[in-house]
């Protein structure tokens, strides 16, 4: 379990246009994230170029450097922190490509400390470990390239609904492909083809409904695109080893 505790507040900096900054070297860890505008940060000796997303975990002993565009003012969020237990992300700085789920933990982490008490203490530190995890994902997962991108963005729309009739053409019109490039790329991705893993999102769904709702099997088998319900009953038992209405009586 990660043990973390703060050493001063999470907090914005928008640095002042004539801001550089020479750190001496920090007793303890910081998380720093560029929210807005531009600018460059040396680290042992690598300079790295500035951005929004651009974010970093100074560790102690570290001596950053920075500077920013007078016109484009750095906007940054963090804090001083010490940890326990837990894993970093590599030392120096990683892009995040969300920024919309950075801004969201950033804001988050800052009112809720804020707020105060044990609940606001707890919410933000919580907000610091998703941060700190976040950084790690960027810094060790391989960016998707566009293709595959794509591929993750269908096979969610897929996942959230299930009982669309969607289709191999549709699907790799969606990702700028032929049938064929888009089934080749799909099973690589996925290790399933298009129709079997939509066949396992529905049934997925189906074992959901089976379990939290009080629809029937025709309703349920309905509801997911299935005409024949004999056909669902024997994909589902073929699927997870006991028929719907045994699940049901469950």
């Amino acid at each position: 379990m990660t043990q973390l505790s703060f050493n001063s507040p999470p907090t914005y900096w928008r640095c002042e246009p004539g801001w550089f900054w020479h750190s001496r070297p920090l007793h303890d860890h910081l998380l720093w994230c560029v929210m807005d505008g531009v600018g460059e940060l040396t680290l042992d000796g690598r300079q790295e170029q500035l951005g929004p997303g651009s974010c970093a975990v100074f560790r102690p002993g570290d001596a950053p450097i920075a500077r920013h565009d007078p016109h484009r003012r750095l906007l940054v969020f963090g804090m001083h922190f010490d940890i326990e237990a837990g894993e970093l992300p590599p030392p120096g700085p990683v892009r995040v490509q969300d920024m919309t789920l950075l801004g969201a933990l950033a804001r988050r982490c800052d009112r809720s400390f804020r707020r105060g008490g044990p609940l606001g203490a707890r919410h933000s530190q919580l907000c610091l470990e998703q941060l700190l995890c976040l950084l790690h994902e960027e810094a060790t997962d391989e960016p998707l390239g566009p293709v595959d991108a794509e591929l993750d963005r269908i096979t969610e729309a897929m996942r959230q609904d299930p009982s669309r009739r969607w289709t191999v053409t549709e699907l790799a019109r969606l990702a700028a492909l032929s049938r064929a490039q888009f089934t080749r790329r799909f099973i690589a991705y996925t290790g399933l083809t298009p129709a079997r893993y939509l066949i396992n999102v529905r049934l997925a769904r189906a074992h959901e409904l089976l379990t939290e709702t009080n629809m029937t099997v025709t309703q349920i088998a309905a509801t997911l695109g299935y005409i024949d319900v004999a056909y669902f009953s024997r994909q589902y038992r073929r699927h997870t080893g006991r028929p719907p209405s045994a699940v049901r009586q469950e």
